[in-house]
């Protein structure tokens, strides 16, 4: 299942992460997907801040993971920008297949080492604080979450 919406401004974009994260299971993995400043670690704080995580998440590019384990849920943010065309044997696999949620931005360098099922949400900066973004789940745990969305995001 699909679903497009636009977000009007960053804390429309926060609110989205804070009512994703409550239907997050242990092992649950998300693919981030846009260009530099389209929303990506502004959505994964809102996820943070719903998990009761008090650190502040900032983006990860170069530190290429960030672990949060303060919080209901652990939070893995990985970057993986950084390793286009790199060894990407740094037993990442370890944290995306692990006991929390992992989002991943710049899912693409990392192919080889994500798993068959994940939520797809993909950020376009539509201008000013704009941005269009789509879900699009591969199983029908990540199709509720997407159905979710829809009910509330119309």
């Amino acid at each position: 299942m699909q679903f497009t919406f636009i977000s009007t401004s960053k804390e429309t974009t926060q609110r989205l992460g804070a009512f994703i994260a409550s239907r997050f299971v242990r092992g649950d993995v998300v693919l981030l997907k846009g260009d530099l400043g389209a929303g990506k670690t502004t959505l994964t704080g809102g996820v943070a801040k719903a998990l009761a995580i008090q650190d502040d998440v900032i983006s990860p590019t170069f530190n290429i993971m960030k672990c949060y384990f303060k919080g209901t849920l652990p939070l893995y943010h990985i970057d993986a920008y950084r390793l286009e065309g790199q060894n990407i044997e740094l037993g990442l696999e370890e944290f995306i297949e692990g006991n929390g949620v992992c989002f991943i931005e710049w899912p693409q360098y990392i192919e080889p080492l994500l798993p068959d099922e994940y939520l797809t949400i993909t950020l376009k900066n539509a201008g000013d604080d704009h941005r269009e973004i789509t879900l699009e789940g591969n199983n029908a745990h990540f199709d509720d979450i997407v159905a979710a969305v829809k009910g509330e995001f119309k």
